[in-house]
């Protein structure tokens, strides 16, 4: 483990000194006053100190998007420097997913994990598409193969498969169909027959048989961010605060999701936020998505405890300039692999829901 922290290290420092060759990268009064109009729409979640920091970077990044007509798609779990700094795309898998197939340039990147990337390149294969650190995976994601999907149809011959587009392009081929938190309900209603395999996560899973009458079987998968929430959390920070407002995302376990006030996909918190205002919100899922909506929101208080996604913080600002900078790391996939995901998610995309 030492050894992996050295070598990151010395990686990191070679890009930033690689970086110092080509970009004035020292902060500077100047880079502040130059992004002041950026600034002020994350100024409340972000310090000016730390912002001093960040606004070479940030200068730097829509520089070239400009010159190399590329496009940042940033995930609701990017830092907010990221989030509300350099995207030009912003939400959840979903909106992403659809936002990939509508940019106009001629480069994507990435900011997010790399089952992400590989679902924007599925959906634009004439696009080159880059991840800042490819590095970035999902404990989902990888918690599946094909050759599981395989054993899930023997034992439940002629069921469809609905996949989480938290997962690799192996396994949206070799899906029916996809989904997201955002629509697994309404895609699960829409497929035929009374049993329906949902893979990989389990408690997205749970949560869906919930609220259908449909047979639901699944893969038992969970993201490391909101397995971790537990009901009796919730439960001791309500006595502590009854004054605010629960909302937690449908990867939690049934428990956690049951002691919630509200419970839906990235988006649909943020949607709820925006509409009700409630004055203080504790979000059951990743942390950088409070401070992203408190950017937006700033009269709602969030509260906490959250989780850190280890992968989505892997992107840093400084790692998109310099894939930016040398056009790394390109994400590629076998053109049979991806016609066979683009299929599976262009089916849930044409859903419309």
């Amino acid at each position: 483990m030492d050894l992996q922290i050295s070598r990151a290290a010395t990686q990191q420092s070679d890009i930033k000194s690689q970086l110092a060759k080509s970009f004035d990268l020292e902060p500077s009064q100047a880079a502040f006053d130059a992004t002041i109009d950026i600034y002020a729409k994350v100024s409340n979640v972000i310090p000016e100190a730390d912002w001093m920091r960040h606004a070479p970077y940030i200068l730097a990044i829509n520089k070239l998007k400009k010159e190399k007509n590329a496009a940042i798609l940033g995930h609701n779990y990017m830092t907010a420097d990221i989030y509300g700094g350099v995207s030009d795309v912003v939400g959840d898998s979903l909106q992403l997913a659809i936002a990939a197939t509508k940019v106009d340039a001629d480069i994507i990147v990435q900011a997010g994990v790399h089952f992400m990337a590989e679902t924007s390149k599925a959906l634009n294969p004439s696009k080159t598409v880059l991840i800042p650190d490819s590095s970035a995976g999902c404990s989902l994601a990888s918690s599946i193969t094909a050759a599981d999907i395989a054993k899930l149809r023997a034992e439940y011959p002629g069921a469809p498969v609905v996949t989480y587009v938290n997962t690799t392009a192996e396994i949206k081929a070799v899906s029916d169909i996809c989904c997201t938190s955002a629509n697994a309900l309404e895609v699960v209603n829409s497929l035929e027959g009374d049993t329906v395999i949902m893979a990989p996560d389990a408690h997205l899973a749970r949560n869906i048989a919930n609220q259908t009458d449909k047979r639901i079987v699944y893969w038992e998968g969970a993201c490391i961010v909101h397995e971790r929430f537990t009901a009796q959390e919730l439960r001791e920070f309500r006595s502590h605060t009854p004054e605010a407002t629960i909302i937690a995302h449908p990867e939690c376990p049934v428990d956690v999701v049951a002691e919630a006030d509200f419970a839906g996909s990235t988006n649909d918190m943020v949607r709820y936020v925006r509409e009700n205002k409630p004055e203080k919100v504790l979000l059951v899922t990743e942390c950088s998505m409070s401070a992203n909506v408190s950017a937006e929101v700033p009269e709602v208080e969030f509260l906490g405890p959250c989780n850190l996604c280890p992968y989505m913080q892997k992107i840093t600002l400084e790692k998109i300039l310099w894939s930016l900078h040398t056009m790394s790391e390109e994400v590629t996939i076998d053109p049979a692999i991806a016609e066979d995901a683009r299929r599976a998610i262009q089916r849930m995309i044409d859903l419309k829901i």
